[in-house]
Order: C-alpha cells, then sequence, then structure tokens
C-alpha cells in the first residue's frame, strides 16, 4: 500500500457540501435567489438566503442548523454572496449563474480560481497550510501532470482518484512546489510500473475526488468507468487556459514564504479573497461550447456542426451561431426541432415561415413557428446547461415576455430545453399567463414574472428533433 513519505505528508482540504449528490440542482437554485437579494445588513441577508434554502425541495422541515450549514458552505466554497463591514450584496458568480445557467462554465470559473491557501476553509487550517508551504491550484496542476503523461508516453493517459489523492493532494512536493508535474508523473508511473495499491477509503480519498469531481462537471475531464479520469480533447481550448494561467490570490504570498503568520494578518483577507473569487474574468471565455459539450467524440462533433451549419447557414440564410452562446446554442437547437416537427407532419412547404427574431427587435418571443395548419407560433427559449440532468422548475420571463404571452394567448410557448451529458429534454409551457389564470402554475411578480412550475402538471415534455435532410 503506498504511502507518501513522512516528511513530504500534509493532507490538504476544503470544505464538503453536504448536498454534493445534487449539487447542480442546489447551486442554480440558490444562485438564482441569491441574485434576486439586494445589498443589506449581514443577517437580514443571511435570513433570506435561508428562507430560500428552506423552498428547496426537501427542505421545509430541516432544521436551522443544517440549514445554516447550507448556506456557510455555499458561501464558504463558492462565494456567492460577499460580506464587507456588515453588509451582504450577492455575488459575481451568483449574478453570472443566475442569468447564463451555465453550470459548466460557473464549474470551470471555480476551478479557475480555487487554490489552497483559500478562505475557503477556517483561518486556524489556512495558518497549517502557510506553515507548511503551500502554494497549489489542484485543477491546474492535475492537467499539468496528464499533460506530462500523455507526453511522456505519446498516448492517452488517465489518472485514478487514489494517485490524485496520494500522490498529488497529500504530497508536499506537489502542493508546495517543490517538483514539477513531469517528476509527479514519474513517480505515479513508477508506482504503477510496480503494481502498487493505494487506500481508496472514502474519508481518504474524498478531497481530491471531490476536485476530481468537479473538473468532470466542468467537462475539463472525461471518465468512462469512474475510475481513470482522462482530459477532454473536445476542451483543449479551455485546458490550456488553466494550465498556461498565472492568476493567484496573493494575499498570504508574504506569509508562506516565511511558512509562518497570523491568525489576525489572515482574518485580514477574507474580504480580498471573496473579491478576487468574485472578480471580473471577461477576458478569459469559458461559455460552454454546446456542441462539444454534448459530442461523445470529435466526429460526433464534427458531424454536430456540419447539421448546424445545413439548417442555420445554408438553408435559412440565418446569422452566424456561436456553439459558445447558450441562448443562440438553445434557440437554435429549438428552430431545428420546429423545422422537423413540420417535415415530419407534411408541411415542409411551410419551412421558411419558421425564423429567428433578433434579440434587438424586442418582440417578446424568441423564434416565430407554424402550426401545420399555418396559424402562429410564437416561441420563447428557455436554456439550462448542466453535467447531470436537472430537476430546476423556474423559469423568469422579462416584463416584455410576460405582456406577450399574454397577449398571444394560446399561440405563446415557453421551450424549457435542458442539456445534460446524458439527454436532452425539452419540456414546453403553452399559455403561461392562462395556466397562472388557471392557477395551475406560481408567478411572482419580479422585473418581469418568476414562474414555478410542476412538470406533471403544467406543460408536457416532447422528444428534442434533430434536423435530417
Amino acid at each position: 500500500m503506498y504511502k507518501v513519505p513522512e516528511e513530504y505528508y500534509f493532507r490538504i482540504h476544503h470544505v464538503r457540501p453536504r448536498f454534493k449528490g445534487d449539487i447542480e440542482n442546489v447551486l442554480l437554485f440558490v444562485a438564482t435567489e441569491i441574485s434576486k437579494i439586494p445589498k443589506q445588513p449581514e443577517k437580514d441577508f443571511a435570513d433570506k438566503v435561508n428562507n430560500a434554502i428552506r423552498r428547496y425541495p426537501g427542505n421545509a422541515i430541516r432544521e436551522i442548523k443544517t440549514i445554516n450549514n447550507w448556506r456557510t458552505e455555499i458561501s464558504s466554497l463558492f462565494g456567492y454572496y460577499i460580506v464587507d463591514n456588515g453588509i451582504t450584496k450577492p455575488g459575481q458568480r451568483a449574478l453570472d449563474l443566475a442569468e447564463k445557467e451555465d453550470l459548466v462554465e460557473a464549474f470551470k470559473i471555480f476551478l479557475y480560481s480555487f487554490q489552497y491557501p483559500g478562505a475557503h476553509i477556517k483561518s486556524h487550517e489556512i495558518l497549517k497550510q502557510i506553515e507548511n508551504g503551500v502554494h497549489f491550484k489542484p485543477a491546474q496542476y492535475i492537467l499539468k501532470v496528464m499533460q506530462a503523461a500523455e507526453k511522456d508516453t505519446d498516448g492517452r493517459i488517465g489518472l485514478s482518484k487514489g494517485e490524485i489523492c496520494h500522490c498529488i493532494f497529500n504530497d508536499l512536493r506537489c502542493t508546495a512546489g517543490l517538483e514539477t508535474p513531469e517528476e509527479t508523473w514519474k513517480r505515479i508511473k513508477h508506482n504503477r510500473e510496480l503494481n502498487t495499491d493505494y487506500d481508496m477509503t472514502g474519508d481518504v480519498i474524498r478531497y481530491a475526488g471531490d476536485i476530481v469531481d468537479y473538473m468532470e462537471i466542468a467537462n475539463l475531464l472525461v471518465s468512462h468507468d469512474s475510475r481513470m479520469y482522462y482530459m477532454n480533447t473536445l476542451e483543449n481550448e479551455a485546458i490550456l487556459k488553466f494550465v498556461n494561467s498565472a492568476e493567484w490570490f496573493s494575499g498570504y504570498d508574504t506569509m508562506i514564504q516565511n511558512k509562518s503568520g497570523t491568525l489576525e494578518a489572515i482574518n485580514n483577507c477574507y474580504i480580498d479573497w471573496y473579491n478576487y473569487v468574485n472578480r471580473d474574468i471577461n477576458t478569459t471565455d469559458f461559455e460552454t461550447d454546446i456542441l462539444a459539450f454534448i459530442a461523445a467524440d470529435t466526429d460526433e462533433y464534427r458531424q454536430l456542426q456540419r447539421n448546424r451549419d445545413e439548417v442555420y447557414g445554408l438553408l435559412l440564410d440565418a446569422d452566424e451561431i456561436r456553439t459558445k452562446d447558450i441562448g443562440d446554442i438553445g434557440e437554435s437547437l429549438v428552430h431545428s426541432h420546429e423545422c422537423q416537427r413540420i417535415k415530419i407532419g407534411g408541411r415542409a412547404d411551410l419551412i421558411h415561415l419558421i425564423k429567428r427574431i433578433p434579440t434587438q427587435f424586442a418582440v417578446g418571443y424568441d423564434i416565430q413557428s407554424v402550426e401545420l395548419d399555418a396559424r402562429k407560433r410564437y416561441i420563447e427559449v428557455k436554456t439550462t446547461i448542466s453535467s447531470k440532468p436537472l430537476h430546476f422548475n423556474k423559469i423568469h420571463l422579462t416584463p416584455n415576455e410576460w405582456n406577450t404571452a399574454g397577449t398571444m394567448k394560446d399561440r405563446y410557448f415557453v421551450y424549457r430545453l435542458m442539456i445534460s451529458k446524458v439527454e436532452k429534454k425539452l419540456f414546453v409551457l403553452q399559455d403561461p399567463v392562462g395556466l397562472y389564470k388557471k392557477d395551475i402554475l406560481n408567478m411572482i411578480p419580479k422585473d418581469g414574472a418568476e414562474i414555478t412550475f410542476d412538470t406533471k402538471t403544467a406543460g408536457i415534455f416532447e422528444e428534442l428533433l434533430t434536423w435530417a435532410n
């Protein structure tokens, strides 16, 4: 059984959310709720976040201690709100996720900033890391080791959670920067040659396992059997950004260099850390290329591109569709669905009437489609992307969209498109204003309409059709 040499052994850790098994649904829900809370005194803000968490399915009867734990875990690990001098406000990361609903991008950004030491653990634990000289960005280092492995072997190489835990996370030669990723790979390779076993007990590998799981949600890694993890070849652009990044929160650097610090100095870094996590990173584009996300390999990715170009470039003479704009690609997939629906219905002569409406026209819907009898169908598309299937049943309509829905009545449809690695689900709501008047869905007026619905009663799931010429 492999053991890190005693002089190099140091176990790093971070906050582990109690909701990790449902983390994407929870973070999207909570980020959306936090984004609606205005800046206010810390206690008032915390109470509102707690109330939102309690509304999450299954939380209504939980004890306040559990609700508080959820809130502090979300704050500590993901920085979704910022407390400064007793006043709290939503963080940029929560605002971005609530607006874009791109969980894959959100996890890339999280991992891009995540480091040890960082203010995601208690001050005395940060001090231990400082005293051991820890200076470590886990996602970046893991990717560098994988790159070194593939360069050395001239092949596709994966790492196991055991190897990542024992040979990277728990070894100061890696976490304190004493050795290069190339040297780390040589150690792992040597262990393989010796058929070395690793302690795979859950409590032992869980922190390294968390980061690997988050990297898989971010689409940076892929795993076919949950045993070996490989770099995702369809994410080379994002992987290079990670590997080449020099971004680092420097608040602890002097203490790390001296391998000593004080709790007071560490506490003084907290607000700077949360501002760092929520900084503007527009210069680093992590928006998800949805075609790359849903493709199983390079061949399928190219086929999806060809299909897209045929439908939206040649057939319809539409503007170029950006594969990194969730709104665009969601509308494109729905546009393809509508074209195929009409074609299957025997009315290919009507396909030319199906049009995407430019955003600047502000008509209150994204696509003008038709029924088989040529009546108009007005479609607003709401798209979410995640690693695992979501059960998120909330949407927001702007004032213009809600007013248009009221005017168009049963001719107005909301297409809720949820894209994950394993499926593409399309849920269709017809006449949302009418459904609200019949008490079939809930609506809260808030900068338009916050709509919550039950998929069993408010609409129907449809198979998402793919254009076939």
